[in-house]
């Protein structure tokens, strides 16, 4: 196989989190490094639990990431203004579903090879089978009864309407090696693997034919996904060579763990990526921090954008030891890649979260003023509101410590209402000026009129470059926040001068 082609193959059965992320990652990158192809494919042979919804949350995850698939499903509107889905590229469909004719016809060859025999045995037979290896402190697996049965006594079972399985006949006595990627040489005897079964009673693949089924027919050169498939490794090998098919590449990723060693739960981070979306965080932090777990390169660089991850990546740098899911560093990423992008870029990725805000009333010009200024502090999206609302509001809401700290500060406030009214150029170097020969002239630290001022005129003690706010805001606006501040604080009593 000269194209390297990759997939990316999730169950639709839950949510899209982030250790399937990192897994559509790495292919991704893998592909787009070496000009090859991703393929996303949709392993749904689990009817009862795959749903449309979760396809979609997929595709959505992916294009949220900014993971494009040269071949997949697509979504179209019908006639009916209905949203279907469908597959594009040369080698679909790209659900298993609509593939069942495939895994009938190489099971049949399978079969016909004598690399797979029928089975009948009922759940009850299997279980008494399993319950007995357990007494006699025997390894659990299936014995291969079914694999002597005669003709004759296969007929019987069917004409008693037993309805067959059919499981792969595992070589004896076979060495299976391959070379991962990441991990180097690993090497199972086939003494360890049971007669697995490939296709159900239904006539549904199981996991391990179907996917080595797909992987052949669409050409996959590259098989990369998490460690908890390497014992499936084997048993596609096996499959391969019975079939007479060239075996891909593997490399199977490290676990994802939490800051505690355990592994990811959903209240440790692994979320719908989704969510991750509607919190605030932007993709390249997203992309940039999902490459690190498991990855990195020789300079321990943390920053990547997109471009340098895709010439960077290789299967080489990947680690074989479990990466750490730290939702302060992914923050800490967040920010900095925030930090990159222009006050218009930041409006326009978080209208949603300020049009919730309500702060979309305001002109956008405004808006991207008011977060030009507070952009070094925005560590989510969604914290956007809290950080420029008090800028734009008509009103302004006291923090309950400002309103105390206030009471002390009248006759500072007073001289800086008329300071304020005065001040000729209302720039934020000139309003810096007056403040401070003010301040001079009274005797008084910076520190004694710069807070009272900012309380007055944001509620809160901290925020904004002073002055750039004041300036921001505009005389009218600063002028009628000391004075209503002004009328609080003096029906507290107080208001002498610091």
């Amino acid at each position: 196989m000269s194209e390297v082609r990759v997939r990316f193959a999730p169950s639709p059965t839950g949510y899209f989190h982030i250790g399937s992320a990192r897994t559509a990652l790495y292919n991704w990158l893998f592909a787009r490094g070496r000009q090859g192809k991703f393929v996303l494919r949709i392993e749904d042979t689990d009817e009862v639990r795959s749903t449309v919804g979760s396809i979609k949350s997929i595709m959505k995850g992916l294009n949220y990431l900014g993971i494009d698939w040269d071949e997949g499903p697509a979504i179209v509107r019908d006639a009916s203004g209905e949203d279907r889905l469908i597959s594009k590229g040369e080698f679909g469909p790209y659900f298993q579903t609509l593939r069942k004719n495939f895994y009938n016809q190489w099971a049949d060859k399978l079969l016909e090879k004598k690399k797979a025999y029928l089975c009948f045995c009922t759940k009850d037979e299997l279980e008494d089978m399993r319950k007995k290896q357990i007494e006699k402190g025997e390894r659990v697996g299936y014995d291969g009864r079914c694999r002597r049965l005669t003709p004759r006594e296969r007929e019987k079972f069917l004409s008693h309407g037993r309805t067959p399985v059919v499981r792969f006949a595992v070589p004896a006595g076979k060495r299976i090696t391959f070379s991962d990627s990441i991990r180097g040489e690993i090497s199972v005897n086939s003494e360890e693997i049971s007669d697995f079964v490939i296709l159900r009673a239904n006539g549904t693949p199981m996991y391990n034919f179907a996917c080595v089924v797909d992987d052949h027919m669409m050409k996959i050169s590259d098989v990369i996904r998490g460690e908890d498939h390497i014992s499936n490794t084997p048993k596609q090998i096996l499959i391969y060579e019975a079939l007479g098919w060239d075996i891909p590449n593997f490399a199977h990723l490290t676990m994802i763990l939490d800051v505690d060693g355990r592994r990811l739960s959903k209240r440790k981070g692994a979320r719908s990526l989704l969510e991750y979306e509607d919190d605030g965080f932007v993709r390249e932090a997203l992309v940039n921090y999902l490459a690190l777990l498991g990855w990195g390169t020789k300079e321990s660089q943390n920053i990547f954008d997109v471009g340098e991850l895709v010439s960077k990546f290789s299967l080489g740098r990947c680690t074989s030891s479990s990466a750490i899911f730290d939702n302060q560093k992914l923050l800490w990423l967040n920010a900095q890649h925030i930090k990159k992008l222009s006050a218009a870029e930041i409006y326009r990725r978080s209208y949603r979260i300020l049009k919730e805000a309500g702060l979309d009333v305001y002109p956008a010009e405004k808006v991207q003023a008011a977060i030009s200024l507070e952009r070094e502090k925005i560590k989510k999206l969604s914290d956007i509101p809290n950080l420029i609302g008090f800028m734009l509001a008509e009103k302004v809401e006291y923090d309950k410590d400002v309103l105390a700290l206030g009471g002390d500060c009248a006759e500072v406030l007073k001289g800086l209402l008329k300071l304020m009214k005065n001040i000729e150029i209302f720039k934020s170097a000139e309003i810096e000026k007056e403040v401070r020969r003010f301040s001079k002239e009274n005797n008084l630290k910076t520190k004694f009129v710069f807070h009272p001022l900012r309380w007055a005129v944001s509620g809160r003690s901290r925020g904004p470059s002073l002055f750039e706010m004041c300036e921001f805001m505009g005389r009218e606006k600063v002028v009628e926040r000391i004075s209503v501040f002004l009328e609080k604080i003096e029906k507290g009593g107080r208001g002498e001068l610091l």
